[in-house]
């Protein structure tokens, strides 16, 4: 019932390029297909999710409700990056509401959004242990910024999750001068005790 159309581009989205759709990440057109639904002719966008092993069929007419976009330009990236060293910011609320607003986040398919939900949910080793569902968004949202980073820059996702790591580390109250602060206080403990 569905056709390949000969089509390369429509919308100003070519096939063999990655994308970004905001409930699945970044993905591949693979092809234009042309499909007849309830008797309407259909044009559609076919998208492949390699990591998840799946296969999206897109209206063309539903591609800007949905929020498909191009991968982002370097100084988006470059953004991205530079949130991740901002000080980790943490509201007062119900962790269901926060939850939710993580959620939102991971979803929006914004890049910047993403990675201020990575640096907000991230633990270092001398960090309190995390709940379940808060390492469930920051594996999310860590996975999500990876494959962009990783399709952006043409390097492996490991690459891009160490990449990740280090501007993460860079922040504040992170690292080795949060390292060097916990020494400065357990010898600053140690002297009370003696005292």
């Amino acid at each position: 019932m569905s056709a390949k159309k000969n089509a390369q581009a429509r919308l100003g989205f070519k096939t063999g390029e990655h994308i970004v759709y905001p409930s699945h990440g970044v993905g591949r057109i693979m092809a234009i297909e042309e499909q007849e639904v309830a008797g309407f002719k259909l044009e559609l966008f076919v998208i492949s999710f390699e990591k998840d092993k799946m296969t999206l069929r897109v209206p063309l007419a539903k591609i800007a409700s949905v929020g498909m976009r191009k991968l982002s330009e370097t100084n988006i990236v470059e953004k991205s990056l530079e949130t991740l060293q901002g000080r980790a910011r943490v509201k007062r609320t119900m962790w269901s509401r926060r939850a939710q607003e993580y959620e939102a986040k991971i979803n929006s398919g914004d890049l910047v959004a993403i990675s201020e939900v990575v640096r907000d949910l991230y633990r270092s080793e001398a960090q309190p242990e995390q709940s379940y569902s808060e390492r469930q968004l920051y594996e999310a949202a860590l996975d999500r910024m990876a494959r962009e980073l990783s399709a952006v820059q043409n390097i492996t996702e490991t690459e891009a999750v160490k990449l990740i790591e280090q501007n993460l580390l860079k922040g504040p109250r992170r690292g080795a001068a949060k390292v060097a602060d916990e020494a400065d206080l357990d010898q600053d403990m140690e002297a009370d005790e003696a005292a």
